[in-house]
């Protein structure tokens, strides 16, 4: 993305999270019609598509030589492929949703405890309290959405969710922070359509239903999410550190509650609203 006036730049964390927490719709509507690696096949070529064609048309730089397309497309096999599968597969496991989000919402921890060995990040004790703050705040969103009776080894690829999205943030801002968000995706997305692939062939799990909701999430995984979405993270990625944009990861489980009560009148208890107000104060703690 080109370099952005200050007030775009203070909008581009909170337009993130927006974006980033619908990705619910895409579950919600997607998961029933089709196989959870296939889905992701599917999308994950569509991207590919559509952002070649825009790269080709605006003539965007690609990346300059060999190295350069490498740690791009690693970034973007852990950051997609690890931990997008890993979240698909568990819920498609029958882990709940809340439990799969609070696996997940560990990340800003992890990457806080990492990045100052790896980015020499330093990271101060305000930050820390914000990180744990979030963590919980987090933890009371889900309350009410953890459930019970889902098998052990739905965990792994959770965990799995976890480990990528962490690692993949903190090799991208070490090896390869700068690059057009266009061209950059399609290194980033080629890998990831590959494996996904290869994947899917050899479990032979290749079931898609194309059924108007199928079509719908689809369509919203690949505009907004792959898209707008991983865009916007990238930008972010480039221009703040890595504990600062781990924590805003704090806020997609409270946007996600809220747009859910609002579009399909899920329930929204006052732990819940006590949680987010925790988690927003996290966050602030951890970015101030």
């Amino acid at each position: 993305m080109p370099a952005a006036s200050p007030s775009v730049a203070r909008l581009a964390p909170f337009l993130f999270v927006f974006l980033w927490s619908t990705g619910f719709l895409g579950a919600k509507f997607g998961l029933p019609h089709a196989a959870p690696l296939a889905f992701l096949s599917v999308r994950y070529l569509l991207v590919l598509a559509l952002l070649t064609s825009l790269a080709l048309v605006f003539r965007a730089p690609w990346p300059r030589d060999g190295g350069q397309w490498f740690h791009i497309g690693v970034a973007g096999l852990l950051v997609h492929g690890v931990y997008l599968g890993g979240v698909f597969v568990s819920i498609g496991m029958g882990l709940p949703a809340g439990i799969s989000s609070l696996v997940v919402g560990m990340q800003p921890l992890l990457t806080a405890t990492i990045a100052g060995r790896l980015l020499g990040e330093r990271v101060v004790p305000r930050q820390w309290l914000g990180l744990a703050l979030g963590f919980v705040g987090v933890a009371l969103v889900l309350s009410n959405k953890l459930g019970a009776g889902f098998s052990v080894d739905a965990l792994w690829p959770a965990l799995a969710a976890l480990l990528g999205i962490t690692a993949g943030t903190l090799y991208q801002k070490k090896f390869c922070p700068h690059f057009d968000w266009r061209s950059g995706a399609v290194a980033q997305f080629l890998p990831t359509a590959l494996v996904t692939g290869i994947i899917v062939l050899a479990r032979d799990d290749c079931r898609v239903e194309w059924t108007g909701e199928f079509v719908f999430a689809l369509g919203w995984l690949v505009l907004v999410l792959s898209v707008g979405a991983i865009s916007l993270l990238n930008w972010l990625i480039r221009h703040g550190s890595a504990v600062n944009v781990a924590s805003l990861f704090y806020l997609t489980p409270p946007t996600t509650a809220l747009l859910a009560w609002l579009l399909f009148g899920e329930t929204l208890t006052g732990l819940a609203l006590v949680g987010m107000i925790i988690a927003v104060w996290g966050v602030y703690l951890s970015r101030r």
